[in-house]
């Protein structure tokens, strides 16, 4: 049999987003690094999931940090609380482990107590345990325009820390806009979870970056009951959803220690500093980025990807 690495070097593949010979591969309809095709392929072969399972899904940069921050302080709450919890010690993505990477060769390496996974495979690619469960798929889009500047300015941020250089915000933009980014086309990747939500409502939480800005509280009472851990009326008097809220604020999360000075995955080829998982979490910064022009290109492309799916970015 063919080993992961010569069925990929057998794919259609483009020039990434930096300068380096990291070329972007077209697998079962998106694209992605080759690194994440292994694991994703290894998870399709070797992933078994359990009806308590937990899944985060999202596409780079479209508010999952701050997603598996909530809901690890939901599932923990009866463990820890806002002074004891693991997330002020640790990067949130060192509390939830993320499929294609740690979980790929084995589910086994996970601690039993912590129900949640995460995961930025598109919906027609998860592991075929994960849609045949009654685990819980909880999946998070973002304005396109945010999650393009947003991912642009992490991959320089990263390309700086490697000694590479990303190639132009412009050219990126442009790649951006035919589909070629990580996980990407990401229309493709929000409208494959909004379907299977609209099939599925029971199995899969679809929520909005800006409406969990706008109102934290509603959707954070609304995620907990979906994943099976309400909170009591006792809980909601006693203050601990506005205390979750604040534990995991960008602000607080910012400035803790360890997301200003650690690092993620410390050891491996795919070190990450933890700050640059922080930039400003904002609604609406594209426009300090992108021309009117830009805006107006990637509005028209989103109308007309989503055209008749009933949903709007």
């Amino acid at each position: 049999m063919a080993s992961f690495k010569e069925i990929i070097s057998t794919l259609p593949r483009r020039k990434g987003w930096t300068d380096s010979n990291n070329d972007l591969f077209l697998y079962r309809g998106f694209w992605c690094y080759s690194f994440f095709i292994e694991g994703v392929m290894s998870a399709q072969q070797n992933f078994q999931s359990q009806p308590s399972d937990i899944v985060i899904c999202s596409a780079p940069k479209t508010g999952t940090t701050w997603l598996k921050s909530l809901t690890f302080a939901i599932v923990t709450r009866t463990t820890f609380d806002d002074s004891t919890s693991p997330l002020l010690a640790n990067l949130s993505h060192d509390c939830v482990p993320f499929l294609e990477v740690d979980l790929a060769q084995s589910s086994t390496n996970r601690d039993p107590k912590n129900p949640l996974l995460a995961t930025h495979v598109p919906y027609s690619s998860l592991p075929i345990s994960i849609i045949d469960s009654s685990c819980k798929i909880v999946y998070i889009c973002r304005n396109p325009k945010d999650s393009f500047v947003s991912f642009y300015h992490f991959i320089a941020r990263l390309s700086a820390s490697k000694d590479m250089k990303p190639v132009a915000l412009e050219e990126a933009f442009e790649l951006y806009c035919q589909g070629v980014s990580n996980y990407g086309p990401y229309w493709d990747h929000v409208l494959g979870f909004w379907k299977a939500s609209l099939d599925r409502p029971d199995k899969i939480f679809f929520l909005k970056y800006e409406e969990m800005i706008e109102d934290t509280v509603l959707y954070i009472k609304k995620l907990a009951d979906f994943i099976g851990y309400p909170f009591s009326s006792e809980e909601i008097k006693k203050g601990s959803v506005d205390k979750i809220v604040s534990m995991c604020s960008f602000e607080n999360l910012s400035n803790l220690e360890v997301n200003k000075s650690g690092k993620h995955r410390e050891g491996t080829p795919g070190v990450i500093e933890n700050k640059i998982y922080f930039r400003k979490g904002k609604v609406g910064d594209w426009e300090n980025y992108l021309t009117p022009e830009m805006a107006a290109q990637l509005d028209s492309i989103t109308l007309q990807k989503l055209n008749g799916s009933g949903l709007t970015l």
